[in-house]
């Protein structure tokens, strides 16, 4: 799904709510992670939501690029 499959990661922030998952890529990547009008983000968020509910969860997904530098945190 991206070219640099190393750059890829993914940070969990639980919550009292609900948990967010932001999913970081490369910037080169980030049109590829979110696919035309969403739909790849959308399809990833939609299995996501799926798996939580077995479980009675709230979650969220956030696909966010990366800094140039790799291993900084976003603004």
């Amino acid at each position: 799904m991206v070219d640099l499959p190393e750059e890829v990661r993914i940070e969990e922030e639980p919550g009292d709510i609900a948990t967010v998952y932001k999913v970081h890529v490369a910037p080169s990547d980030l049109g590829k992670a979110i696919g035309k009008q969403g739909r790849i983000a959308n399809a990833i968020r939609v299995l996501t939501k799926a798996s939580a509910m077995k479980h009675k969860r709230k979650v969220y997904l956030e696909v966010v690029g990366a800094p140039t530098e790799f291993g900084q945190d976003t603004l």
